[in-house]
Order: structure tokens, then sequence, then C-alpha cells
């Protein structure tokens, strides 16, 4: 199969590229081979290419800086897979699209988790235009798969490694306690994304992160247990956090908790997100044996 990639430099496709690879013909391109913001660019590259599939793995994920830059972040994230769902129809190709938890807003009782139907109230400028993003999508191609993720991990710079770098050289960590939602090993979305496809899964909205809820708090704790780190985790609030915060920060999503029910009736694996963490850590060379 042909497949065109987006935003290969980022951590998903570095995640995507090495599952797919094997057995099929992939066009690697980042921004600067391929601007997705740019419509006539984007017919012409994909009628040039002739993909049976794209997977868009580009996006604005700074999700502070997008609140100061909203121009450029509604260009990457709306603009852009909306230019893709154009390109890919008239190919005939499907698209696989990534967006996020943020288009729900966060606002529902922690006590309850997100289905893919619930209403969407983005809180931030991110999550409005990811939201743009789906909808751009839906509208102008029928053959697609929107995976909403959260709490991504993976190759470069992420949570994980951050908090294990603190974790050795600081006795002590302070995380918010008061988000929950599901920690999303790549390779796990990135199998989701190769599951779906090839066993021609319906296509859709479908949201995608490992099994299980947890918070930053509890997340930072289990690291350095696997870790073998004797650091000190303190909880703190959001509310508390965004107003000792050095800069100005887009309001976070109380609740990300996502229901896979739909992901897994449709014969997806989903791991739990403690394994994933798990062999994610010995992979990188940080799991205590």
């Amino acid at each position: 199969m042909r497949i065109l990639i987006t935003g290969a430099n980022g951590m998903l496709a570095q995640a995507v590229k090495d599952k797919f690879e094997k057995e099929n013909e992939l066009i690697l391109t980042d921004s600067k081979e391929l601007d997705i913001t740019d419509l006539d660019l984007v017919i012409k590259r994909v009628e040039e290419i002739k993909p049976e599939l794209i997977i868009n793995c580009a996006a604005y994920t700074n999700v502070d800086g997008a609140e100061e830059n909203e121009a450029i972040c509604e260009k990457v994230n709306a603009e852009g897979p909306t230019n893709l769902a154009i390109a890919a129809k008239k190919v005939d190709a499907v698209l696989v699209h990534v967006s996020t938890d943020y288009v729900f807003g966060g606002m529902k009782p922690v006590t309850e988790d997100y289905k893919e139907d619930d209403e969407k109230s983005p809180e931030s400028v991110y999550g409005r235009t990811k939201l743009a993003g789906e909808e751009g999508i839906i509208k102008n191609t029928d053959k697609y798969y929107i995976f909403r993720t959260a709490w991504l991990y993976g190759e470069g710079k992420n949570f994980v490694r951050t908090m294990l770098a603190v974790g050795k050289t600081h006795d002590e960590v302070t995380v918010v306690s008061d988000q929950h939602g599901s920690p999303t090993f790549t390779e796990d979305l990135t199998n989701f994304i190769y599951e779906a496809v090839m066993k021609q899964i319906p296509f859709g909205i479908y949201n995608a992160t490992d099994d299980g809820y947890t918070t930053w708090f509890e997340f930072t704790k289990k690291i350095y247990e696997l870790a073998g780190l004797t650091t000190k985790v303190n909880e703190t609030s959001t509310e508390e956090y965004m107003k000792n915060a050095k800069k100005p920060v887009a309001k976070r999503p109380l609740n990300s908790k996502m229901s896979k029910e739909k992901l897994k009736n449709a014969g997806i694996t989903v791991p739990t997100w403690e394994e994933s963490l798990e062999k994610y850590l010995e992979k990188e060379g940080e799991l205590k044996k």
C-alpha cells in the first residue's frame, strides 16, 4: 500500500513509520516538504503521489502557545486536516487523522467518561481548532478514521522522560492531582491505527487511548515506582498550578476520561496504561528489574 505520512518528524510519526514501513511504500513529509495549510499544494502533491492511505501526524500541539498564536494554530489544526480530506477524496484515499480529548472540554463529572458522540465544548484555542479540523474532515470526505487520543508519550520529549529526569535530580516534585485521563504510549495508538486500517473497521470517530484511568499525580508515582526512584511526589490542584505558573497557560480538561468501548467493539486490542508504561520504561532502559 502507498501511504503518505504528514508531520513525519513528530513523536507519533516515528512510531507510525516503524509499524507500517515493512509491508508498505511510505512517503514521509514534514512541513517544509508539504505545507498542509496550502490547499492547492496539498491537492497537487496528493494527486502526484496517489496514496491509498494518508496518515496525518501534523499538528500544532503547543497547548499554551496556541493561546497566543491562534491564527497559526487554526491553519495547522483546522485548515490542514480539511485540505487533506479534500485531496484524499479526489484520489479515493482513506484519511487517518489524530484528534484530542480537548474537543470535549473536560467539564463532565470525573465519575463519567466521554463517549464519541457526547457534546463538544472545547475550553482552549487548541481544543477549538482540533474540533474544527474534525468537522472539516467529516464535511469533505466519507473515508476517514479520526482517533481522539490523550496524554501521549513515546520518542522525543514527553511527560515520562521529563518526570524521570526531574526524579533523578530532585528529592521531591509537585504534580496536579485533579486532572483525570489515560496515559497512552505512541506504539499503542499506532497499533490502533494499523489494526483499524488492516481490519477495515467502519469509518468514523474513535476514542483511542490506553485502557484505565489515572491522574498526573498517580501516573508520576507509578513512573517512579517502576523506575525504582524514591522521589517524593506532592499533589496540587490545577487551579493552584495555574495561579503559580510563570507564564500564561491554557485551560486544561479536568476530565479526559474517554470510553474505548467503540474501539474494542470494532475488534481493536486496547492494553492498559500500566502495562504499556512498563513496556515503555523497559524499552528506555529505565525499568527496575
